[in-house]
């Protein structure tokens, strides 16, 4: 089997905003064989930064851009899945935003690749790594933004409860910004809203950069209403502070890793900066492989793997297959309140089941189909010239 075509597609909402919401626009990539089967992916980064990996010209030996790499390259198992990666990734070796453009084909690349052996990607990561290839289910906790006040998060919060979400996590917002007194009443109105029984996480959302001290006196304060979890109280490269806080043992566990946009850097925050939880978000890492590779060294450390996904359900099919087989790991970030755009984007969405759990689908590659038609009017039109040479012109959907 050839690869034939690898398309980036810019996709946005008609207005942007500074909310804090990736849902807002979007790089999708699909990747086209020979055979007639076609994959498809997600990066969670900026579209257009994302966009010119995919075509910048030649610069040198170690600037080659991700569809020269891999057009005309053989994927007939996932043995290619990860040649063919350390070949773009040689490739592009001066291109900063190599691993987390290159994400969205790195899932493109499992999904062909599924489809071609019939097989789910998570069964095919079982048998390279010599692991069950047993789906559990997962609990999904809603991810929402913390509303304005304190108020405006209850009512997003008892929205969750009634909809028969068990678990949520609240971020961003004026998390951090308004004083200690609003920060604590932004987690009770979450803990209200959701109830007694109901799991709540908080995500601060970097806003203490690297001072840990605010961050272990926020987790303290928050102990009373029984977070899983303080997500990302730091910036993402700030090991030391992590270490520090950590070391603190803060009554509140401390999660963290989204930031990743390569395994050594989600590496770096487990072995060095002592968090419990790891969050990693295929579609910045570098893909399914680099994920899988943390999966197992949480494990191994004998901490929680989590995924990061605020994006669509093609983001989170991806995310899914990554740690399915592992019934420990039994959380799921679950999109909850995107965009129209995230929420459409593809055929049939990950239903919440009657048990409150999610499952993986057992269908060939992601599991999922994008619809078409439903997306094609958020196609914004990108054209690229430089001097009289097209560089990029996007291809329609």
């Amino acid at each position: 089997m050839k690869i034939t075509a690898v398309d980036p597609f810019y996709l946005r909402m008609p207005n942007i905003t500074t909310a804090a919401d990736g849902t807002q626009d979007t790089l999708l990539v699909r990747i086209r064989t020979d055979t007639g089967i076609e994959g498809w992916g997600e990066c969670d980064a900026s579209p257009l930064v994302s966009l010119a990996v995919y075509c910048c010209p030649m610069s040198h030996g170690n600037i080659i851009n991700i569809r020269t790499s891999l057009i005309g390259e053989t994927l007939d198992s996932p043995d290619d899945v990860v040649r063919l990666s350390e070949k773009v990734l040689r490739n592009g070796l001066d291109i900063q935003q190599i691993q987390h453009a290159y994400s969205g084909a790195e899932i493109a690349l499992w999904d062909v690749i599924g489809q071609q052996l019939e097989k789910p990607v998570y069964c095919l990561l079982a048998e390279i790594s010599d692991t069950s290839d047993i789906a559990h289910p997962k609990l999904p906790y809603a991810s929402v933004l913390f509303g304005d006040t304190s108020e405006d998060t209850y009512h997003i919060a008892a929205g969750l409860r009634e909809q028969g979400y068990r678990a949520a996590k609240f971020g961003w917002g004026p998390m951090g910004k308004f004083g200690e007194a609003n920060d604590i009443a932004l987690v009770q109105a979450a803990r209200e809203g959701m109830g007694p029984d109901a799991q709540i996480m908080i995500d601060a959302g970097v806003v203490w950069g690297t001072d840990y001290e605010t961050a272990y006196q926020r987790a303290e304060a928050f102990a009373e209403f029984l977070p899983t979890w303080l997500e990302e109280p730091l910036a993402p490269d700030a090991i030391d502070a992590y270490d520090s806080l950590t070391e603190k043992n803060p009554s509140v566990p401390i999660a963290a890793g989204e930031g990743s946009s390569i395994y050594r850097m989600a590496e770096d925050l487990i072995v060095n900066g002592g968090i419990q939880f790891v969050q990693i978000d295929a579609g910045r890492i570098g893909g399914i492989m680099p994920s899988f590779k943390v999966r197992h060294l949480a494990e191994r450390r004998g901490i929680q793997y989590v995924n990061h996904t605020f994006k669509s359900h093609l983001s989170l099919a991806a995310a899914l297959h990554v740690f399915a087989t592992n019934p420990d790991f039994d959380l799921l970030e679950y999109p909850a309140a995107g965009s129209e755009l995230s929420q459409s984007l593809v055929v049939e969405p990950f239903p919440v089941e009657s048990d409150g759990t999610v499952r993986v689908k057992e269908l060939p590659g992601l599991g999922i189909s994008i619809n078409i038609e439903a997306i094609r009017p958020y196609l914004a039109p990108v054209r690229i010239e430089v001097g009289a040479d097209t560089v990029f012109a996007q291809e329609s959907l």
